[in-house]
């Protein structure tokens, strides 16, 4: 049993080690200015709103096919029971000091459901990454809309900016619903070949560049360690072990395993993510406490790059 666990997270750390050195690089271009924060707008806002809905959309036209999946509805809402249940066991964990650390709810329960997941995937399964990727974003189709409402009014201490229409209908979510409403109506097969194969070709850019990204922001924030360690300890308690335990039993009851293996370890994967970066961006933008929700999301990637290929390794022998 040993050897199986070391066997499965070995071989996952590595596939993970893979993007987490692109982090790291990008973190220390960030602290050393080599990439400025204005780049890293750049790169934010071309991902935002060019590539990740290239990459959106040329995916769910080509590989979602509603006919055999029948239920591809429960990924949406998955999104949303996951995010509501994680911020809820933050409640529960931070209640006697509420609202004055309401910010470290969604950081114990909203993950980064894109842009860590999908080059996870992408190291994983190279082979089926097309099917994972169409999980991706069905999962924050109902992911994202919680995300920026009740995420960004907990993590900016409810700072008075009520969520507006523009920040739920981002670009990649448009994609989203174009791509799902083509695939059910049949109209993604009318789109001229080279048209298609355009968008893939813009959208192959999203996975590298949203990681680089990733990394520049991490790299950008602030952090004060010894004061935030303990909020830091409670949040990422939830979000690396309880929550992903949770996903993990009831996938084992329901036994999804059996009928859809990469489904049921797409789940762990999402299960077990760190925190989303669009918090931070929230904090930026509207207002919050920068230092404590940096802080806890800085030490929850560090904690990411054993706690995720460990749940995946744990799964793996379950299901063996």
């Amino acid at each position: 049993m040993i050897e199986a666990f070391a066997a499965a997270f070995s071989s996952t750390l590595s596939a993970i080690a893979v993007i987490f050195l692109v982090v790291l690089v990008s973190v220390f271009m960030a602290r050393r200015d080599l990439i400025t924060q204005s780049q890293i707008s750049g790169l934010s806002a071309a991902t935002v709103h060019l590539f990740l809905p290239c990459l959106i959309f040329a995916k769910v036209v080509e590989h979602f096919d509603p006919s055999s999946q029948p239920l591809w509805w429960a990924l949406p809402l998955a999104g949303i029971v996951i995010a509501l249940v994680g911020t809820g066991l933050g409640a529960l964990v931070f209640a006697r000091q509420l609202p004055d650390k309401q910010d470290m709810l969604p950081l114990a329960g909203m993950q980064n459901a894109g842009y860590l997941v999908l080059p996870v995937g992408l190291a994983l399964y190279p082979d089926r990454f097309d099917t994972f990727a169409v999980y991706v974003f069905l999962f924050i189709l109902g992911f994202n809309p919680i995300l920026w409402s009740l995420g960004k009014i907990l993590v900016t201490g409810n700072s008075g900016q009520k969520p507006k229409l523009s920040d739920l209908l981002t670009p990649p979510l448009i994609a989203n619903l174009v791509g799902i409403g083509a695939a059910l109506s049949g109209a993604g097969h009318i789109l001229p070949t080279p048209v298609l194969e355009a968008i893939e070709l813009v959208g192959t850019a999203a996975v590298p560049v949203a990681t680089v990204v990733l990394g520049a922001v991490l790299g950008g924030i602030s952090v004060r360690f010894r004061s935030h360690l303990g909020d830091a300890a409670r949040a990422m308690a939830i979000k690396f072990f309880v929550l992903p335990l949770i996903v993990v039993l009831v996938l084992h009851v329901v036994r999804l395993h059996a009928a859809n293996p990469l489904l049921a370890e797409f789940f762990v994967i999402e299960a077990a993510s760190a925190p989303a970066v669009g918090l931070v961006l929230q904090v930026r933008t509207y207002g919050g406490n920068e230092e404590r929700v940096g802080t806890v999301m800085f030490l929850s990637y560090v904690a990411c790059t054993l706690a995720l290929p460990a749940w995946v390794a744990v799964w793996r022998l379950i299901v063996q």
